[in-house]
């Protein structure tokens, strides 16, 4: 058997699927972000039964009750992790046994994109199974543990987004609300709406793209809807772009987001370089409150 390299030609010609996250304020349209998604090739996990916004699209959905049921799904559309024992969720055993339950997993071929509605909802779904279960009592006294039920909830949501986020062949974006709150020096943050902090904080080193999408207003224009895409923004968005093609702020659109990601990127050593603005962050259009 011999070492088995992956070479530059074969990693570039793998298919390459785009893990993003894209938060936002309640009611700012990222439901409806379906439109700009190919409904044939598009599979939405809807946690938060809010699909009003979407009435008449075309696409097919999915609906988890549960927390079990979401780890579910994750298995059958990931497949196996073979790192796995035969107890752990997500293992070769828990991918066979879900394969009996639902079938044939190349039912899910005709998928490049998969719309999860919302991480904030799974994060509570999550939750309440984790305080049902026994690392959520203390063995001491036998009452709730809320410690214990807080770490196995980040360990759990964080083992759920990386088994997604090792679906190499498909697309991933998960929606979630984005709060703003004061810090103890009254300046403004934003935070996505996760229940404990683990995955909050892990998150973005798990997805290539975070993506803020935001009610924008240039100077002496109307407002409009925007993504902000990277990290060093003028507003303290969240956000990140890996594939160093996306600008400070993007079109909300996330089909032809995801176009642009795929489309041929800048070469490494140019992308890499520095070059400040002419005008700074004077130039760029400022949020509204």
């Amino acid at each position: 058997m011999s070492l088995p390299i992956i070479t530059a030609d074969q990693r570039l010609a793998e298919p390459r699927g785009i893990k993003g996250c894209i938060f936002g304020k309640s009611g700012i349209g990222k439901t409806s972000l379906l439109w700009t998604l190919d409904p044939a090739r598009t599979l939405f996990i809807d946690l938060e039964a809010g699909d009003l916004a979407i009435e008449g699209w075309p696409g097919d959905s999915i609906r988890p009750r549960t927390w079990a049921e979401c780890r579910d799904f994750a298995v059958f559309i990931g497949g196996p992790n073979p790192a796995l024992r035969d107890e752990q969720p997500y293992s070769p055993a828990h991918h066979a046994a879900i394969c009996q339950k639902f079938g044939d997993p190349a039912a899910l071929d005709r998928y490049d994109t998969i719309f999860v509605d919302s991480i904030t909802v799974a994060g509570r779904l999550c939750f309440q199974w984790c305080k049902g279960q026994p690392e959520a009592v203390s063995e001491k006294t036998g009452k709730p543990d809320v410690r214990g039920a807080y770490g196995l909830h980040g360990r759990e949501m964080i083992g759920w987004l990386t088994h997604l986020q090792h679906t190499r062949g498909r697309n991933v974006w998960f929606v979630g609300i984005l709060d703003e709150k004061f810090d103890d020096f009254n300046r403004r943050v934003f935070q996505p709406q996760i229940d404990g902090s683990k995955t909050g904080l892990e998150l973005p080193g798990i997805v290539d793209e975070v993506i803020t999408m935001a009610e924008l207003k240039a100077e002496g224009g109307d407002p409009y809807r925007a993504f902000v895409c990277h990290t060093i923004n003028p507003w303290g968005f969240p956000a990140k772009d890996r594939s160093g093609r996306l600008g400070p702020v993007e079109e909300p659109h996330l089909g032809r987001l995801m176009d642009k990601i795929r489309a041929p990127g800048t070469p490494a050593p140019r992308r890499l370089s520095f070059t400040p603005p002419a005008g700074g962050a004077a130039d760029l259009p400022h949020p509204q409150s």
